[in-house]
């Protein structure tokens, strides 16, 4: 019984093989057994392919649609050819910002390769730092719902007043221990898969360097290196990249726990040089078959895959109305201007552009804009207005040396009650409805803005500073003798 299910199964995964080339160019035939021939390298030759182990990370956007796609093709053609073919662990981070629509994709575009219950094939997903088997129903859990949200914040604080507000920085920090976890659990992986170009890689390393000062991990220089020295950049960052902002007994351990390699052996294997042909000659494969489906505004993908354009429209409208003393519509204006130059100089088809201008619609009537980034933000990170302007001035942090400012543009009748503000950012004995103003403001428990108020500033190069130079971390003001 046994073997004739097993047959039986063969024959359904040729057959997956077969329509999956049909969708296939000859350019992308050629890249196929290129990557074929690239993993048995890997492998140490392909009689050694059954017991290699990849690693894909899988998002459901577009570009990692397609590359799941390309490694499937490779899995199941040698398997045609050999006796053993090497196994697969395809693992998706459930973050705050994750759309439904992604979820979805992925739960499609597993369907239509069979990936489920092949046991060459690993479906995990990452939630709260426990591996889970995936599934695209279960929503995120609560209480990683509310880590992910604290960790946003947290990670933005750590700015200059005037700096521009990175708010998806945290999507690199997590994606990034991400990495480095679900590629030592369960045995470990010999390799991860990645078809980002050296552009993307250099973005996410650059996102990645910033996000790590401004959590105060040290670690190595990482805006020269390459995705190629990936993994010993990611141990020497440590284990938890969220560890400086909890005390030890709040830090949520990696789980199942016992199920982590001490010891790496992965590396990093770019496919970037494999995904040729233009991006609308994949489409029938991606939306034919793959069932893939794009958000209107995800038709164009940046280098931040994270990135939402109507909420970063929103946030540079925002930034110009309070900290420039511009308007709200300059600022969108700046961004959908600065979008579509990015997006021609990348040669984007100007179909896309035109989408994104219609999507803005006209910007001299933008309530519509602002309520639909308003409620994004609250759907996606559970962050209000209010509480996004508190991360807009960064308050809390060099000892609360922006409070006074913020008080003045925001909360004018909080000026009373400064030397009160001061004490309970020490950790000191306060009124309630201090405490209380505090934590709805900011969205932020007390106990955790006092350990913002002891962390300086993390002031980062400006776009005309050379790019190799260091952020500058400020030492925190002393302010223990205020109130």
């Amino acid at each position: 019984m046994s073997t004739i299910h097993d047959q039986a199964m063969n024959y359904v995964y040729q057959q997956v093989l077969q329509r999956l080339l049909s969708f296939f160019s000859r350019a992308e035939r050629t890249a196929l057994q290129l990557l074929i021939q690239r993993l048995a390298v890997a492998a140490g030759g392909m009689e050694n392919i059954g017991h290699f182990k990849v690693l894909v990370n899988q998002s459901g956007s577009r570009d990692s649609c397609y590359t799941l796609a390309l490694l499937r093709a490779a899995q199941l053609t040698i398997a045609g050819r050999s006796p053993a073919t090497f196994q697969l662990r395809v693992a998706n981070l459930r973050w705050n910002g994750s759309s439904p629509a992604s979820l979805q994709n992925m739960h499609r575009s597993y369907s239509a390769l069979f990936l489920y219950d092949d046991p060459r094939v690993e479906l995990v997903m990452v939630d709260h730092r426990e591996v889970l088997p995936f599934d695209h129903q279960a929503p995120i859990g609560e209480a990683g719902r509310e880590a992910n949200r604290i960790n946003l914040l947290l990670i933005g604080h750590r700015r200059t007043w005037n700096e521009t507000l990175e708010l998806w920085d945290d999507a690199y920090l997590a994606t990034a221990e991400f990495y480095g976890q679900v590629a030592r659990w369960n045995n470990g992986v010999d390799a991860m898969i990645g078809s980002e170009s050296v552009r993307r890689q250099g973005h996410f390393l650059e996102g990645l360097g910033r996000a790590a000062q401004k959590a105060a991990i040290a670690g190595p220089q990482v805006s020269s290196l390459g995705f190629d020295m990936l993994f010993p950049l990611l141990d020497g960052l440590g284990g938890d990249y969220y560890r400086e902002f909890y005390p030890e007994e709040e830090r949520v351990a990696w789980r199942p726990e016992g199920q982590f390699e001490a010891c790496r052996r992965t590396s990093f294997i770019s496919i970037n040089d494999m995904i040729v042909g233009k991006l609308e000659e994949r489409w029938p494969l991606l939306s034919d078959f793959l069932g893939f489906q794009a958000d209107d505004l995800t038709l164009y993908q940046g280098d931040n895959e994270h990135v939402e354009p109507l909420v970063a429209a929103h946030l540079q409208g925002l930034q110009a109305h309070f900290i420039e003393g511009r308007t709200y519509e300059a600022g969108v204006s700046d961004y959908l201007k600065n979008s579509l130059i990015s997006m021609r100089q990348k040669q984007v088809p100007e179909p896309v552009c035109e989408q994104l201008l219609a999507s803005f619609g006209n910007l001299q009537a933008l309530e519509s804009l602002r309520k639909q980034a308003e409620s994004a933000l609250q759907a996606n990170f559970e962050l209000n207005e209010i509480q996004l302007t508190c991360l807009l001035f960064s308050p809390f942090i060099n000892a609360g040396a922006g409070l006074e400012r913020f008080l003045r543009n925001c909360h004018p009748g909080m000026l009373v009650a400064l030397p009160d503000l001061h004490r309970a950012m020490q950790g000191l004995h306060a009124p309630e409805q201090v405490m209380k103003w505090m934590t709805d403001v900011s969205g932020l428990p007390v106990r955790l803005i006092v350990r913002l108020y002891a962390m300086g500033p993390v002031h980062m190069p400006a776009a005309g500073e050379k790019a190799s130079q260091d952020p500058v971390v400020e030492p925190a003001a002393d302010r223990s003798a205020e109130g």
